[in-house]
């Protein structure tokens, strides 16, 4: 196994020989084999190891080998972080499998960014590939999901993926490698357990070289997906026509006029937590103002276009900021409020405008903007409401609901990013400019 791990990362992975690399370590044998390779063809690595604390004496016990397996056999620096998983798990509404995963890849990507550890690397094999392809399966997923385990996604590498659990096993004993295992990997309650014991053994014994024959069935269903995604890609081209801070809007007729709309609204939008596939189907011929929405993100049709929005901060849309003096810069959702003192007025623009000083009352409040609210719109004679200028605006529901108003005194000073007010505006006899800006 050796030679052939030699001849993968030379071919496949010369990238980490040059590298400063991050290996997470659990204690079992997998992690252990990968480390011991790592420090035989002398990668340039540091080890980093999780206790989650669900496990009493044996969490410590794999932490106390993993110290000394890095300390004293592989003379590397070993990172240890200890999680309280049910508490964290409890918290955020998670399972315990998916809270220790997320908890142990936030820290890895924290380790990576502050020691400057250019990639992550992880023990997974040809049968977690396979087991993986498998749970997929049963739960029903789209082609992404038959085409493995990438080896390469962002910074995480995982260099084992060619070879099977066996080979792992036979290379630890033939090299006296010792590991810890793990007791709840035995457990059949979780669905990756049930299939490694007793799905995966009945294929193996169907086919022996199942593995085999699963890489081959992985190498052209990543052909099809490259096919696919070129496809994809093209109808992108052409259906999108912008791309802003109020989302990505699609022309809805680049997706009727093409075969099997379904299958392209699928693979356009999967990615964004949506489940009914056929609701958005229908978003193609729905009214203005018809929606699809998933937990994270809404899917919008307003006249001939979808706009696809980001509503995880919806549970912010009643936050206001209060602006105490003209000095400040305020972070906001919409962006950074700058106010500078100025001694004459520049060119204005959507996102810059320029006020009397003294015509304002701090403090100043930025809130989304309501139904009762009433400006004064500069250029224009006489009042107007927001929700009316916004409709002569012609602008998308998706604009409507992430438009601000800057406020002194109950009094609208600017609807952000769109109009000044009249009542503010610099004229001949001000003498105190203020620049206000959003960016």
């Amino acid at each position: 196994m050796l030679e052939l791990f030699k001849q993968h990362i030379n071919q496949e992975l010369p990238l980490l020989k040059e590298c400063k690399l991050l290996i997470a370590i659990s204690g079992g044998i997998d992690s252990v084999v990968l480390a011991h390779l790592c420090k035989v063809i002398n990668l340039n690595f540091a080890l980093a190891h999780c206790n989650f604390n669900l496990r009493g004496n044996e969490s410590d016990a794999d932490e106390d080998f993993v110290s000394k397996f890095g300390a004293a056999e592989l003379e590397v620096e070993t990172f240890i972080q200890h999680f309280d998983t049910e508490v964290y798990a409890n918290n955020h509404k998670l399972s315990i499998q998916m809270a220790a995963r997320e908890l142990r890849y936030d820290w890895f990507n924290d380790l990576a960014n502050q020691l400057e550890f250019d990639y992550i690397l992880t023990a997974h094999h040809a049968d977690d590939d396979l087991e993986t392809f498998l749970i997929n399966f049963t739960r029903g997923t789209g082609l992404s999901g038959l085409t493995g385990i990438p080896m390469i996604n962002n910074n995480i590498v995982r260099p084992l993926l060619p070879f099977s659990k066996e080979d792992i096993e036979i290379y630890a004993k033939e090299n006296n490698i010792k590991w810890r295992e793990d007791r709840s990997n035995e457990s059949k309650k979780y669905l990756r357990n049930k299939l490694r014991h007793e799905v995966v053994p009945i294929l193996k014994e169907i086919n022996p070289q199942l593995l085999g024959s699963f890489q081959n069935t992985l190498e052209n269903l990543n052909d099809t997906a490259d096919i696919v995604e070129e496809s994809l890609n093209a109808v992108a081209k052409r259906a999108i026509i912008d791309i802003g801070n109020n989302g990505i809007t699609f022309k809805v007729s680049d997706f009727i006029k093409v075969n099997n709309s379904k299958a392209y609204l699928f693979e356009m939008f999967k990615d964004y937590g949506f489940t009914q596939w056929n609701d958005v189907v229908s978003l193609l011929d729905a009214e203005t103002g018809k929606y699809v929405a998933s937990n994270t993100y809404k899917l919008t049709k307003h006249k001939d276009v979808l706009i696809l929005s980001d509503i995880r901060h919806s549970g912010q849309n009643e936050e206001s900021y209060i602006i105490e003096k003209e000095t400040e810069v305020i972070n906001t959702l919409i962006g950074t409020l700058k106010f500078e003192e100025v001694d004459s007025i520049s060119i204005s623009s959507k996102d810059i405008i320029f006020v009397d000083k003294t015509k304002l009352k701090f403090p100043l409040t930025l809130r989304k903007w309501k139904t009762q609210d009433i400006f004064r719109p500069i250029g224009m004679t006489g009042k107007k409401k927001v929700s009316k200028y916004l409709k002569d605006e012609k602008t998308t529901p998706n604009q409507k609901e992430n438009t601000w108003v800057l406020i002194s005194n109950e009094d609208i000073i600017w609807v952000v990013g769109m109009r000044a007010d009249n009542r503010f505006k610099v004229d001949d006899s001000s003498s105190n400019i203020l620049k206000i800006e959003v960016c």
